[in-house]
């Protein structure tokens, strides 16, 4: 029976060696991979060696070498398909039927493949042609030349809409592979597809195995309106999954124990020029748990470099909210943060290694951004906002899913509350002679249930958990099945104003939606605004589209009156844009507190105590002023 290579690279993805492994032999960390004793040879000393980077183990005693599935094969006398199996029902993988459709499928991945290569020869041809002179004195300036664009196989997009369409035709490739690799752009309100990446310089971007799957291109005019464009969302390319120039960093960062996290295509290359070729970036959006997870198998405390500015600030507040709940032993981020107005790009062309090396050094644990995060968010210096501060900071942790790892970061910001607490004592005392009115700080609180021993068995049998019948009825409860209320306002009042879709952006591309249909149509939006459409009329014929309007309908579907009054184009847009930014915001806490209930139902299935039950009660509390605060926006 033959696999598909794809359905063999994600399980091998989502499967750690050392988790495969540690099943059956003993493992302990040594250096940048595990050892323990040959599980085929009797051994006193260990020669048994797993490296999750590389994907492999190795057996010194016996010779044995091999991935997961050999792992398996040579441990449990399965047969290849029987490993592939039971490693894919550990990884959560469905199985596809092997049939001749499959089959199909794989070739036409394979075709996918050789298409994108020849893409990507044909920009690396442009670039040093005739059409090419503006994008090479572009990269020159930028340090970005000989060297550079060989390693990265930079090249360029000219400006005729039908260049590569024509190039790859005469290649025998036809138009519908060209719109399924996301080289064109097409629709049924557009005649002829044309061209996606015009006047661009052009950064392949690669998967694990080092083919090119998508390209990212850098816009020469200032006039266009997104100056970095991404291929689309394609068979091989889920830009989620992917970070650029992984391929390359992977070995890099086995050797030197070291992974950095840059925001852009020019920040990577800049740095791995200037000796960091342990370098890579996010794809165009926020870090995702899939990226996460592949820094974590490139190192255990991957180091996230930001700009020292708001937006670098904001960039790391949201690597701390995706990280807490996945956070397990040894397994963390840092953060160093560049001077402000530099990013990695400007700092490597003025300091070089040196001022790279000196940053990097300098950088912050998860646990004093988390920290810094809260203590800047306002001020302190009354009793009610020093609890709210204190609340604020003990809330993250109930994310961490991890229970060892959650103990010790609470019990390290009680550490830190209360010798903060005291520390600002005695100059809040100063200060009363000022005017400030009297009151006194609490220290950091002890956790649930007492630093000085355990809590008393709760006086209640415990069954299975319920939220309440009111809070049942509401809609942040409603996650899950189906189309999401506070979602679909989001996207059609954007839909409704469209000049405001630039406004936001960001926060749009970067929200977790539920509903498929609100994903639907969130690309289709930003498609849009990628490629200039955003005056009402021209959008609305975007918006035609079959399956973007089947998913529109199906958003209205779930909207109230409240909120298709704000979704009249006759409404105020700078009202309209207030409402949206509530509702992001709104939408993010509820998130949040989803994630903090589970982790407060896990604590209270693994010890049922009044403290883990009160903890249970609070979230939904929290959950339930949330939808009262979106209620009352709505009368």
């Amino acid at each position: 029976m033959k696999f598909p290579p794809s359905l063999l690279e994600e399980i091998k993805a989502r499967l750690p060696v050392s988790a495969v492994v540690g099943k059956r032999v003993r493992l302990a960390k040594a250096g940048r991979e595990w050892k323990g004793l040959s599980p085929f040879n009797a051994e006193k000393t260990p020669s048994f060696f797993v490296n999750d980077q590389k994907a492999s183990f190795f057996d010194f005693s016996s010779g044995k070498n091999g991935d997961i599935f050999k792992f398996v094969m040579e441990t449990e006398g399965l047969s290849f398909p029987e490993a592939v199996e039971k490693l894919a029902a550990e990884a959560g993988v469905t199985l596809p039927k092997i049939t001749q459709e499959a089959q199909v499928q794989e070739e036409r991945r394979k075709g996918l493949h050789e298409v994108m290569e020849l893409a990507a020869r044909f920009f690396e041809a442009e670039l040093t042609g005739d059409h090419g002179g503006q994008a090479r004195r572009y990269l020159a300036a930028r340090g970005l030349d000989g060297e550079a664009r060989t390693r990265f196989r930079i090249g360029y997009g000219p400006a005729d809409r039908f260049a590569l369409r024509d190039h790859l035709a005469g290649k025998g490739v036809s138009a519908e592979l060209m719109m399924e690799a996301g080289l064109l752009v097409h629709g049924e309100e557009i005649a002829v597809p044309y061209d996606r990446f015009r006047d661009r310089i052009m950064f392949p971007i690669h998967d694990s195995r080092g083919r090119v799957v998508a390209f990212g291109g850098r816009a020469m005019s200032a006039e266009v309106s997104a100056k970095y464009l991404n291929s689309p969302e394609t068979p091989l390319f889920h830009k989620g999954s992917l970070l650029f120039n992984h391929h390359n960093a992977r070995k890099a960062a086995h050797d030197t124990g070291q992974a950095i996290v840059v925001e852009g295509y020019v920040d990577v290359i800049a740095m791995a020029l200037a000796g960091f070729p342990q370098t890579v970036a996010p794809l165009g959006t926020a870090l995702t748990e899939d990226q996460l997870t592949l820094l974590w198998r490139m190192a255990d405390e991957p180091v996230i470099c930001l700009d020292g500015d708001k937006a670098g600030r904001k960039a790391a507040s949201r690597a701390i909210d995706l990280a807490l709940p996945l956070l397990e032993p040894g397994k963390s981020l840092s953060f160093a943060l560049l001077p402000e107005g530099q990013d990695p790009d400007d700092l490597a062309r003025s300091g070089g290694k040196a001022a790279i090396a000196d940053v990097l050094a300098e950088a912050r644990p998860l646990v004093d951004m988390l920290w810094t995060r809260e203590v800047e968010a306002g001020p302190l210096d009354t009793p009610e906002r020093r609890a709210a501060f204190e609340r604020r900071l003990k809330e993250p942790l109930g994310q961490i899913r991890d229970e060892t790892t959650r103990k010790h970061y609470r019990r390290e910001m009680d550490e830190r509350l209360g010798q903060f607490f005291a520390s600002a004592a005695p100059a809040r005392a100063e200060r009363r002679e000022g005017g400030y009115p009297r009151g006194r700080g609490q220290g950091g609180g002890a956790g649930r249930g007492g630093r000085g021993g355990f809590p008393q068995p709760a006086p209640w049998s415990v069954g299975p958990l319920r939220a309440s019948s009111q809070l049942t009825r509401t809609k942040i409860m409603a996650r899950g099945r189906g189309e999401d209320t506070r979602e679909a306002f989001i996207l059609l009042a954007l839909a409704s104003h469209p000049t405001l879709i630039l406004r936001c952006a960001d926060e749009i591309a970067d929200l977790s939606l539920d509903g498929p249909a609100a994903e639907r149509f969130r690309q289709a939006l930003l498609d849009a605004a990628m490629e200039g459409v955003l005056d009402e009329e021209a959008l609305a014929t975007r918006l035609q589209q079959p399956r973007v309007q089947e998913a529109q309908v199906q958003l209205m579907a779930v909207t109230g009156p409240a909120e298709r009054l704000k979704l009249a184009q006759a409404a105020d847009p700078e009202s309209v844009f207030d409402s949206i930014r509530q509702a992001i915001v709104l939408h993010h806490r509820a998130r949040t507190l989803h994630s903090e209930l589970k982790a407060a139902e896990r604590a209270l299935a693994d010890e049922a105590t009044e403290a883990n039950f009160a903890w249970i009660k609070d979230v939904k509390a929290r959950l339930e002023t949330i939808e009262g605060t979106e209620a009352m926006s709505e009368d």
